[in-house]
């Protein structure tokens, strides 16, 4: 483990990454899914070759499994910036946790503080080795119905990080709610603080919280997923074979997301050689199967923190 440069209150977030329930079969392998048209929040019946939708941070192409559809990185990539002096390489990231509920009980959203100490422990777990630590600082319970299936770009989520969120763009706001048709959630990069600072922080599915019923996706890796997005970390399939990838070159590139835990290599001429890494914490294996980052996953990290949320 890298030594910690400097000690910090908190951090700020990733990209738009979506994960929305659709009445479809789940796939039937690696790379291949169900699919259906998405306007507004709305899921249409019926399903397509392929779609697209536009929230907040970019074009997204969604796939899906299990139920859940998950979305694309934006289109539009952001160069890991070039060290200019000091660099952040660590530190302790304070988190406000915002429980957005239904009513009382697991059954309305409202996830025991024991899941909440259990998240933490896994983000802990996932990005200590690296030199980051999460804090929990305080956690609130909110009950609004409107808020409790709120969409990325919506007004309720307008709504509800305007009267929840705290701190500044070192600290990790964490958002559970039960998210407009099951969505598992979703995050902004650390570039768009400053033009949409209110914005700023991780919404999850509370069911994919650790012990949830979001199986397989209910070990507490979504957040960690879309914490990796919020620390500046694209999908490890950006890109697909031919593109640019996720601006990490110890990442070896795949067609698409991996959705099962099987070794495969689906770009066999690239310039990143290797098996998929279904391992991946920023691929779409289920949570079981993924448990690293990678040396330049986390250098990429270390300068979008230093430049776009460090002292901001």
């Amino acid at each position: 483990m890298k030594s910690r440069s400097t000690l910090l209150r908190g951090l700020v977030v990733g990209l738009v990454a979506v994960a929305l329930a659709v009445p479809a079969a789940a796939a039937a392998g690696p790379g291949s899914a169900p699919s259906a048209r998405l306007s507004g929040g709305t899921v249409f019946g019926g399903t397509c070759n392929s779609w697209e939708a536009t929230f907040p941070g970019g074009l997204l192409a969604p796939t899906a499994r299990n139920g859940y559809v998950h979305y694309d990185a934006p289109t539009k990539l952001v160069a890991t910036p070039k060290a200019t002096g000091p660099l952040v390489s660590g530190g302790t990231i304070n988190v406000y946790f915002h429980v957005i509920r239904q009513g009382i009980g697991i059954e309305n959203g409202d996830v025991p503080d024991s899941q909440i100490a259990a998240q933490i422990s896994v983000l802990n777990a996932a990005y200590g080795p690296w030199g980051w630590q999460f804090n929990l600082v305080t956690t609130d319970r909110t009950t609004n119905a409107t808020w409790y299936t709120m969409g990325p770009g919506t007004q309720a989520e307008r709504d509800a990080k305007a009267a929840l969120r705290q701190g500044g763009a070192d600290d990790l706001n964490l958002y559970t709610a039960n998210l407009g048709g099951g969505i598992l959630g979703w995050a902004t990069f650390p570039n768009d603080y400053r033009q949409q600072p209110s914005l700023d922080g991780v919404v999850v599915l509370f069911s994919s919280l650790p012990g949830g019923s979001a199986y397989p996706y209910n070990e507490g890796d979504t957040a960690t997923h879309e914490v990796g997005h919020w620390m500046g970390l694209y999908h490890t399939f950006q890109g697909g074979c031919s593109g640019r990838g996720d601006l990490v070159a110890d990442t070896p590139a795949e067609a698409s997301a991996s959705y099962y835990c099987v070794d495969h290599d689906s770009c066999t001429q690239r310039k990143n050689p290797g098996l998929d890494p279904i391992h991946n914490f920023m691929d779409y294996t289920d949570d079981a199967c993924i448990f690293e980052f990678t040396a330049g996953q986390d250098a990429r990290m270390d300068a979008m923190f230093t430049r776009y949320r460090f002292g901001q």
